[in-house]
């Protein structure tokens, strides 16, 4: 069978990646008049005289809500909620395999921004954090702003910010291996969505300062007709000298590519256009910007794609578990800058000097030592 019927006849056989394990045992009256009436009043007075017992008195703790509206789902786009749900359910699996995470999958049947945030808003007391997953942009951009607005406990959209910590630990690492500091490195990102916006500006965040953002239609410039906020935004700090043309254009020169965009828009002319040594991160999925046999044949020095059957496989599995798991222990009210970047560098620092290679720059998927150091790093950050 190929890896998609083996995966249907799996969730036939399962009907659910999930269920729900007593963490309290109920065998006899005692267990009940503990766990349930009358003895369960006690903790219920106490979290009412103080709400921030709920995280002490229950699995708040420890629990995030993994939701989505179903617009923009594993590149199917708008499947609807419903059809979401099986990609839900395993970020879910993920969450508590890599991070110990209590993670439930919850999709919304509606598209309307203040609807969903009013949701989500009113649910947020039953969880110690919120992963946006699978929202169409620029809608999500709004989405997060105003639920960071509203609630005090950390909002993650991972389509963004897993992805952009992800690459930014893959990117400092291969700059490494060709020998160039990102502050001079000429970079080129592909897609200017959730996930390509919040590249774009993490890769600033860690130095970059010649970068040009790219949509359908070429670059992004000041001035560019048609596009959305979250897009004019980047515009302004982006794009020093104001260039316009197309991704052909803007590769000419570049130290380094990112793909979050569109199978078979690059082609080998483009790669060969590139700087000496150039880095290519093409990273649509399942079917890349370009393959990685083609990129190597046109002469770049670091590939490396969202697949796992080649070599520098960045995925955001690397991510978000880490960092929650480390926000949920500091007990943070939000995911900052600084806690993203820590675990970029911390992401990026378990491959060493002597380690490191073209085909080496980021660490397994299932590398046991990355959860425990994001959520170290990230820990260490929200103490700062």
């Amino acid at each position: 069978m190929t890896v998609a019927e083996e995966s249907l006849k799996l969730h036939f056989e399962k009907r659910g990646k999930l269920e729900v394990v007593p963490r309290v045992s109920v065998e006899n009256s005692k267990d009940l008049s503990l766990a349930y009436t009358p003895g369960v009043a006690t903790p219920c007075l106490e979290i009412q005289k103080n709400p921030e017992l709920s995280f002490e008195l229950t699995r708040r703790w420890n629990t995030v809500a993994v939701i989505t509206d179903g617009t923009a789902v594993l590149g199917l786009g708008d499947i609807g909620p419903e059809a979401g749900m099986p990609v839900m359910e395993g970020k879910c699996v993920l969450f508590k395999a890599f991070g110990d995470v209590d993670a439930f999958p919850l999709c919304i049947k509606s598209k309307d921004v203040d609807e969903i945030v009013n949701t989500i808003s009113l649910i947020s007391g039953s969880f110690g954090g919120i992963n946006l997953e699978d929202i169409a942009a620029p809608r999500c951009f709004e989405i997060e702003r105003k639920l960071k607005e509203r609630c005090d406990i950390p909002i993650f959209h991972d389509d963004q910010h897993g992805t952009a910590v992800v690459v930014t630990a893959a990117m400092l690492n291969a700059l490494k291996v060709v020998g160039k500091n990102i502050e001079e490195a000429k970079l080129v990102v592909n897609g200017a969505g959730a996930a390509g916006i919040s590249i774009a500006k993490m890769l600033i965040k860690a130095g970059a300062k010649h970068l040009l953002l790219c949509d359908r239609n070429g670059i992004l410039y000041e001035g560019y007709e048609g596009i959305n906020p979250a897009q004019l935004e980047m515009a302004k700090i982006t794009n020093p000298e104001n260039k316009s043309g197309l991704l052909a254009d803007a590769m000419k020169g570049a130290d380094a590519f990112v793909g979050v965009s569109a199978p078979h828009c690059v082609t080998p002319e483009m790669v060969k256009s590139m700087a000496k040594d150039c880095i290519l991160f093409p990273m649509a999925n399942p079917t890349p910007e370009i393959m990685p046999d083609e990129a190597k044949a046109a002469g770049a020095k670091v590939i490396g794609t969202g697949r796992s059957d080649y070599p520098n496989q960045i995925n955001n599995v690397l991510v978000f578990p880490g960092i929650f798991r480390g926000a949920l222990d500091a007990r943070a009210k939000d995911i900052t800058d600084d806690m993203k970047m820590a675990a970029a560098k911390a992401i990026a620092s378990l491959v060493t000097d002597e380690e490191l290679s073209p085909e080496y720059i980021i660490p397994k998927a299932f590398d046991p030592r990355v959860g425990k150091a994001v959520a170290e790093a990230v820990k260490n950050a929200v103490k700062r």
